[in-house]
């Protein structure tokens, strides 16, 4: 069950990502890039998370998924005070 769990949260990250670089794309709002590097980001989160605790649970990639979880919450706060007006 937590499986399911961890792939809902991967795919939900992604398409979210997506939407923001479709949108981005179509109207070059910079704010839009940030997000979409910011989800894009939490999406290798998740699959760090689903590697960590399913595939192989005897290693600790706690390190790695801070890391990454820390990196995407910074892209999205840069890009919100780079973008303020």
């Amino acid at each position: 069950m937590a499986e399911t769990i961890y792939l809902l949260c991967i795919a939900t990250s992604l398409v979210a990502a997506l939407l923001l670089l479709r949108m981005w794309r179509r109207r070059g709002t910079r704010l839009l890039l940030w997000s979409c590097l910011c989800f894009a980001g939490l999406a290798i989160n998740n699959v760090l998370l689903l590697i960590d605790l399913v595939v192989v649970p005897d290693v600790d990639l706690m390190l790695l998924r801070g890391g990454t979880a820390l990196a995407s919450v910074l892209l999205l706060l840069i890009g919100l005070v780079w973008e303020a007006p």
